[in-house]
């Protein structure tokens, strides 16, 4: 810990408490300081510190202390205002404002204090000289607080009246304000529509864009606009997670989740922050905060999860339930404590309709893993099989009419309709007839297990006297023996069903329904020996072909027999794709799912779209690869299982990234992870699915969002179950991300963890890369000894694979670096000439044209940079020979610099106009008008007659002529 022992320590130390994470400890610090600049006799000391202490109480849970401060302040400024500078003179006029919003936030401070407070601001503000501008838009605050609307009109309309002045709050916190009071009338579009500056990133403040993002979830949640509502989400939570004051936006995201069906997301935020429930500091907020608390339990309670455990306050273990009432009633009788000081019943009425919310989405997904709590709801993933439309329980005729029909017309749910039947027979007597189909239809649903079932169907059958539908039954338990992987069996017990149908069907005893269905059985056996030992490929073919024989142009309004048409077709595909002719395979894929979709049934066509789609994608034919998933999910419908629903909406996902269309690949990868979740495969297909979507949001420059869904996969994604290729790849977007949301201390540790994996892989470019752009994230966040020390693996690495470009570029990242450290200049310059010299030798070795032309410009900015650094390099108390030693030797690495460039031609251009211009300044400062001047129409010449809207062009002529004013002066 800094020792204080001058102001300026003070002030340093000040500075440095003011980086710390807000909460109890920065405060703590704050009071430290005070202390300390009270030891000083510096009355602008003691001034500073009061106003360091009142501003991290401000941005904290501790915003109860800051009365005490600012009442010390002022009758400072009272008593002694010439101690005061000019900045703090400011500082004090503008926390009035932080007061009058900091007694509204506090119940014990009487309505009329708070009066009387603003009644001071407008004084004081009014001898200051400021406009009234803040003094109306702190009693629109005070009027809006209390529910006095019409006051708070006419405050709204004077404060947009005034003129804006130093005192104004800035204009995002402005807008935030406006916007609100647009909501609080109703009007959500018109409150988007002010917050949109703030969204944009036009305006920004320590607090903005944070609480605009989080004030504008229900608007758009309401108004439909859920893709925005979820991208404001995550990107605003990602905000509002580490800043410790801002419990009332923390607050909104809980609620969003609460009326999105995201209720474990909801309480993921809740176990973050236990301290929430229980801070004092500003009642305001944890009201906020303990209602949509409320909100969420009574969710969970309503969906039957009253008793599930939840994170709440310390000392006892919570279940929804018990949360639910207890955090509705401190709600409630905190409520009651500000309507009791503001003589109306409006923050009561506001808070208990916040609670009463319902649902606005059933499940918005957000690309984060989520257990779903709910169970299945209107976006359940199965269509939910059809009840017959009579009144009362259905009769057992019904019930056996409805299955016999959904049998007959292959819907998805007539197994469900035979179980019902199953059930109801075991109460009534049934004939043997039905008894067969009973056990027929229940031996379908049991897989490799139904062989015994389907041997009884086929007694039953043949009890009832029907030979050939025995047949049938018998040849579908020889099917599943074949599925069990009892392949000789199944030939075998086939062999006398086979040859015994024929036999009926040539006497016309039985149906080509019946034949059909042991043509097909047969038919599958036999497939099955083709795909798991690689023989018969012939006899399976001449099986189908068969079947065909029978079943084509006879099907007609008998699904059963169109069905097993296209799926002989499908067949013959599958044949031909063993066979390696894909682009047959495709084309009788395709036909098979044509027969299905003209038959009105979709579903069975999913699967050979998928085919499709793998043969397309090896084919190199990404269109119709992308045409046949599209299908598959069309076809599918609701009746696509959930995992079955995921991997169609990741390939798709896939394929759309491949061609670029990098937005509604994310809309896909979204919905794979979302269905990945309902599958209870969060961990294996959902990572996946996450890992994509959110290299499809980094594509789209949404880095908040990605971060938050890389985040999310990499919870989950391993080695051993993705690949380490999926682990770094997510490492190194996570770090990019980071890195463009300023995280620079976040983005380096994610890239050096890449780099740990990849420096294991034989290629190591990908290592190089990474430690490269480690050392680059390390040197923005301040830490340049250890930036250093990842260039220089980097640069080892470049060495070993000869990219030279990239240990040149590792070379001169280190030079500047050095700078920083105890290296200095001399380091410097020395790593610098290091880097020239790379250059050099290599250039004199390699003898292909192109490559020679790029390092060469690999060596021209090299000459440039050490000229800049050389120049930047003296030091501020140089005596004038240093200086002009430092200034010529800079002015010699940028003549080389041009003379490099201007070997390239056109394509060196730019760089040599730009060299040109820093030589230039560099000869105005070593007092050579005339040579400064000859560069700079150097300048202006090597653009004569160029594009003049081009903005390089622009900007160069500009500085050329700037630089030629003294001279013409």
């Amino acid at each position: 810990m800094m020792e204080i022992a001058d102001f300026d320590s003070l002030r340093r130390a000040m500075a440095e408490n003011s980086e710390e994470p807000e909460g109890p400890a920065r405060n703590a610090r704050a009071e430290q300081l005070l202390a300390e600049a009270e030891k000083l006799n510096v009355p602008l000391a003691v001034v500073e510190a009061l106003g360091h202490q009142l501003k991290v109480y401000n941005y904290s849970s501790e915003k109860d202390k800051m009365f005490v401060p600012f009442a010390r302040l002022l009758r400072m400024w009272d008593e002694r205002p010439e101690d005061f500078d000019e900045y703090e003179t400011h500082s004090l006029h503008w926390v009035f404002k932080w007061m009058t919003a900091g007694m509204l936030d506090q119940p014990h401070v009487p309505l009329a204090s708070i009066e009387k407070w603003l009644g001071e601001m407008e004084h004081r503000y009014r001898l200051a000289g400021h406009s009234e501008r803040a003094v109306r838009s702190a009693e629109f605050s005070v009027a809006g607080h209390i529910g006095d609307l019409p006051r708070a009109e006419r405050a709204y309309a004077a404060w947009l009246a005034a003129d804006r002045d130093r005192m104004a709050d800035c204009h995002a916190c402005e807008l935030h304000g406006q916007g609100g009071w647009q909501l609080k009338n109703g009007r959500d579009e018109a409150a988007l529509e002010l917050w949109g500056p703030v969204l944009d990133g036009e305006y920004s403040c320590a607090h903005e864009p944070h609480t605009v993002l989080a004030s504008s979830l229900v608007p758009l949640l309401r108004l439909g606009r859920v893709d925005e509502a979820r991208a404001h989400h995550l990107r605003g939570f990602r905000l509002v997670r580490p800043m410790e004051s801002m419990r009332g936006a923390y607050a909104d995201h809980v609620e969003f989740c609460a009326l999105t069906g995201n209720e474990a997301r909801g309480l993921e935020l809740l176990a973050e922050r236990p301290a929430y429930f229980t801070d004092t500091g500003q009642p305001h907020s944890r009201m906020d905060f303990l209602a949509v608390v409320a909100l969420l339990m009574d969710r969970l309670t309503g969906l039957g999860l009253g008793g599930q455990r939840v994170p709440g306050p310390a000392g006892r273990t919570w279940t929804a339930g018990g949360l639910a009432g207890h955090a509705r009633a401190e709600a409630l009788e905190l409520a009651a404590r500000f309507d009791a000081r503001n003589g109306t019943s409006y923050v009561g009425d506001q808070l208990r309709e916040r609670m009463a919310q319902q649902p606005l989405v059933d499940r918005l997904p957000l690309g984060v893993r989520a257990v779903r709590t709910a169970p299945a709801g209107p976006l359940a993933p199965v269509a939910p099989a059809p009840v017959p439309e009579q009144a009362g329980q259905p009769s057992f005729p019904a019930l056996l009419a409805e299955a016999r029909r959904l049998s007959d017309t292959l819907r998805p749910h007539a197994l469900e309709a035979w179980a019902a039947v199953a059930e109801a027979a075991e109460e009534t007597e049934v004939d043997t007839y039905v008894r067969a189909e009973i056990a027929d239809h229940t031996a379908m649903g049991r897989g490799p297990e139904g062989v015994e079932l389907f041997e009884r169907a086929a007694e039953l059958y043949a009890e009832a006297g029907d030979e050939g539908e025995a047949i049938a039954a018998r040849a579908r338990a020889a099917y599943v023996r074949a599925l069990s992987g009892e392949l000789d069996e199944a030939l075998a017990a086939l062999d006398e069903p086979y040859d015994r149908i024929l036999a009926l069907y040539a006497d016309d005893a039985t149906g080509v329904r019946q034949t059909a269905s042991v043509l097909m059985s047969r038919a599958r056996i036999l497939m099955r020996q083709v795909h798991e030992r690689s023989t018969g490929a012939g006899d399976a073919e001449q099986a189908v072909r068969e079947l065909l024989a029978l079943v084509g142009g006879r099907g007609g309004s008998d699904l059963r027999l169109v069905s097993r048409a296209a799926e002989g077709r499908a067949m013959l595909a599958e044949l031909a794709e063993h066979a390696g002719n894909g682009e047959r395979a495709g084309e009788l894929f395709r036909q098979a799912t044509a027969q299905f979709v003209g038959a009105e049934l979709p579903w069975f066509a999913v699967e050979y779209e998928v085919r499709v789609a793998a043969l397309a994608h090896e084919q190199g034919d990404l269109a119709e690869a992308e045409r046949a998933l599209r299908a598959a999910l069309e076809h599918g419908g609701p009746y696509v299982e959930p995992v079955g629903r995921a991997q169609l909406h990741l390939q798709l996902a896939e394929v759309l990234g491949g061609r670029g269309a990098a937005e509604e690949a994310a809309e896909h990868a979204l919905e794979a992870a979302h269905w990945a979740d309902e599958a209870g495969q969060s961990g294996t297909l959902g990572a996946w699915a996450r890992h994509q979507l959110g290299g499809f949001l980094l594509r789209q420059e949404r880095f908040a969002e990605a971060a938050e869904v890389l985040e999310s996969a990499l919870a989950d994604l391993s080695a051993e179950t993705h690949g380490d290729g999926a682990v770094v790849q997510t490492q190194w977007w996570l770090g990019d991300c980071l890195s463009e949301l300023g995280e620079h201390h976040a983005a380096a540790e994610r890239r050096l963890q890449a780099a740990e994996i990849a420096r294991h892989w034989t290629e190591q470019h990908d290592h190089a890369t990474l430690a490269h752009l480690a050392a680059e994230s390390l040197g923005n966040a301040g830490l340049p000894a250890e930036a250093d020390q990842a260039y220089a693996r980097a640069g080892e690495l470049w060495r070993a694979m000869g990219n030279v470009h990239f240990l040149v570029r590792s070379l001169r990242a280190r030079a500047w670096l050095a700078l920083r450290t105890e290296a200095g200049p001399e380091g410097a310059r020395k790593l610098m000439a290091d880097a020239v010299r790379e250059c050099e030798v290599t250039l004199d070795a390699v003898g292909d044209p192109a490559a020679t032309e790029r390092l060469a410009g690999e060596l021209g900015h090299t000459h440039r940079q050490f000229g800049d650094l050389l120049a930047r390099s003296v030091p501020e108390d140089a005596d004038d020979p240093a200086i002009q030693e430092a200034f010529e030797a800079a002015l010699a690495q940028m003549k080389a610099a041009i003379s490099v460039f201007a070997g390239l031609g056109e394509d060196g251009l730019h760089s040599r106009t730009a060299a040109e211009l820093a030589a230039g300044w560099l000869e105005a400062d070593l007092s050579r008008p005339a040579a400064a001047a000859t560069r700079a129409r150097a300048v202006l010449d090597a653009y004569e007659g160029a594009d003049p809207a081009d903005e390089t062009v622009r900007a160069r002529r500009a500085e050329a002529r700037q630089l030629l004013e003294p001279t013409e002066e």
